[in-house]
């Protein structure tokens, strides 16, 4: 069963390999999208081997809408991209894949159906396909090996909806039983230095000993550091001064 959750419908145009449609639906789901429709499989509809390739995406290929032709496919839909690697002599706008589900998503919003086509294995999509889209998708592969297996452009159009359409946090730091140091412990640790450096005669000379330990107190506030952090560092100083005293 597919989900209520807006999204563009992923449309396979006579997929030759259950395999590949079995890839297609893993792609799909990994970026929360499972609204497929499959016109004309070559090999029949249900399909065993697109099942046991889809490994846990099974719901995708039972929700999937079955047509024999892409018009029918594509029926209810008010805007449609086609995959293509070259425009075949028809004269459309021709999109990446970024684009397209940005497009998609701006579409989707102002409550439009849109379908993505994507072509069978063997030479992809047929001018009568095309001919029926509003746009073209164009992924920006390497000119001299252009050819990418059905799934995987699939993948490709689905993580850039999931980038256009879900709240991602692009960078982040998994802490693992601790916490950032706060600045009263960063405090504490830059105090413990400075004063076992000043005893060791490491502020030298007198007159730029100020200057030195600016930079160094500077040095740490550069450093973002967890509190297991901070307490490693306090217990290597504590070693090494324990180590220079039994010298």
């Amino acid at each position: 069963m597919t989900t209520a959750t807006p999204q563009p419908a992923f449309v396979l145009v006579r997929p030759q390999m259950g395999e590949n449609i079995g890839g297609a639906a893993r792609a799909m789901l990994n970026f929360g999208l499972d609204k497929m429709r499959v016109v004309d499989p070559r090999d029949g509809w249900p399909n065993e081997r697109a099942v046991a390739m889809a490994s846990g995406a099974g719901r995708v290929l039972d929700g999937a809408f079955l047509t024999q032709t892409t018009a029918e496919a594509l029926e209810d839909c008010h805007y449609v991209f086609a995959t293509t690697a070259r425009a075949r002599g028809l004269t459309k706008p021709v999109v990446t894949p970024e684009t397209a589900m940005k497009q998609a998503a701006e579409r989707i919003a102002r409550g439009e159906k849109v379908a993505v086509l994507f072509g069978p294995e063997r030479a992809g999509l047929e001018n009568e396909d095309i001919a029926r889209a509003n746009a073209i998708i164009n992924v920006p592969v390497n000119p001299e090996y252009a050819s990418l297996n059905l799934a995987q452009c699939v993948l490709l159009t689905a993580y850039e909806w999931r980038r256009q359409s879900a709240d991602i946090v692009h960078e982040r730091v998994d802490m693992t039983k601790t916490d950032w140091a706060n600045h009263a412990e960063m405090e504490a640790l830059e105090r413990h230095y400075e004063e076992r450096l000043d005893a060791a005669g490491f502020f030298f000379p007198p007159e730029k000993a100020e200057g030195m330990k600016i930079n160094l107190r500077n040095m740490w506030s550069r450093m973002p550091m967890t509190r297991a952090d901070v307490q490693m560092l306090h217990g290597v100083l504590r070693q090494m001064v324990r180590w220079k005293e039994k010298g």
